[in-house]
């Protein structure tokens, strides 16, 4: 059996991402496109919760509990049986998104962080992380442009609570070079496909 290939795309607020895995998975054959929190019903389920513009009373660590226990269920009921049947695995965020917003933006602590994720997902990371970066002041002058975007709790937060995120992920950059691809999201949808494709499109080739 061919063991398929996990890759998670990552970014602040309106950096397109989700619009571009979208366009990727139709490229792609034996690709499944996923998203977190979510993919599978008890983890919509949990993302209705987390996500609730309402719920601002949220507590971080519930917060941080809460995305662990929607990526546990989406993993053992979706990603790792795909993985199984060979497939490419597109994952609109993972565990990334919880080091940068709940471990550093929060003020939770990176590492305590992954250590919760860690029970929840064991050994099951990617081994391709695309990182759409881009200014959070630009990124929400697309949010206000697209009327069809779900408009979540995490919108809600200040501009300096973006720009920490976004300084999270530089620091999840350093820390995993093998595996996180940075992307220049700032730029035209066309240009961010293609050079997301192509680096794609170089790991498959040296899974192959």
């Amino acid at each position: 059996m061919t063991k398929g290939i996990f890759i998670t795309f990552e970014g602040p607020e309106g950096a397109g991402k989700t619009t571009i895995i979208s366009m990727l998975a139709k490229r792609l054959e034996n690709s499944l496109l996923t998203r977190e929190p979510g993919g599978i019903d008890i983890a919509e389920q949990i993302r209705s919760v987390i996500l609730a513009k309402e719920n601002t009373a949220m507590d971080a660590r519930t917060e941080a509990l809460l995305y662990a226990a929607a990526r546990r269920q989406h993993l053992v009921e979706k990603v790792r049986p795909a993985l199984e049947e060979g497939k490419i695995v597109l994952c609109d965020r993972f565990v990334d998104s919880s080091l940068a917003y709940q471990g550093y933006a929060r003020g939770l602590g990176i590492e305590e962080v992954l250590g919760i994720n860690k029970f929840a997902i064991l050994d099951m990371m990617p081994e391709l992380t695309l990182y759409f970066d881009i200014e959070p002041e630009l990124g929400f002058q697309r949010i206000s442009k697209n009327k069809g975007r779900e408009v979540n709790r995490l919108d809600l937060e200040s501009l300096d609570f973006h720009h920490k995120v976004r300084s999270g992920y530089q620091l999840l950059l350093e820390r995993f070079p093998e595996r996180i691809v940075k992307i220049d999201a700032s730029r035209s949808l066309e240009e961010v496909l293609e050079d997301a494709a192509k680096v794609i499109e170089v790991r498959l080739n040296k899974e192959a």
